[in-house]
């Protein structure tokens, strides 16, 4: 087996701003640990500047953050903004939480790869990481 079909998928799983609700976050780090996933939790109340700079320090293949607050049209961006300027833009970011329908297609416009709502199985997170990260 080569080193590149052995490698692990690596997720970070934040919870930017000041929501202190992680029940959501914690069932999809749980999920995607389960199907072999490889998940580092960043905990609550993480800055845009800490979600990045983990990425980049944990080298992962994805950030997912989950949000209740209503911030998610400026800090899920904010995140994707701060991946491209620091070089880690090929980080694929996706999201969750209690997201409006309406703001979807914005937050997919500024690339955001794909939101989860709340009543989403988890096998769909995974399904989606396992397509777009192989």
């Amino acid at each position: 087996m080569s080193e590149q079909s052995e490698k692990k998928i690596r997720v970070l799983i934040a919870k930017p701003g000041l929501d202190g609700h992680d029940r959501g976050a914690k069932v999809v780090a749980r999920a995607l640990r389960d199907a072999g996933f490889e998940v580092i939790y960043t905990g609550l109340r993480q800055t845009p500047e800490q979600i990045v700079a983990a990425a980049i320090e944990e080298d992962v293949d994805a950030v997912g953050m989950s949000l209740l607050s209503g911030a998610h049209n400026y800090l899920f961006p904010k995140v994707v903004d701060m991946l491209k300027e620091q070089g880690a833009g090929d980080i694929l970011v996706f999201g969750g939480g209690v997201i409006p329908e309406e703001d979807i297609p914005g937050l997919k416009e500024a690339g955001v790869a794909e939101i989860f709502t709340p009543g989403t199985p988890t096998d769909a997170t995974v399904e989606f990481l396992r397509q777009r990260l192989g």
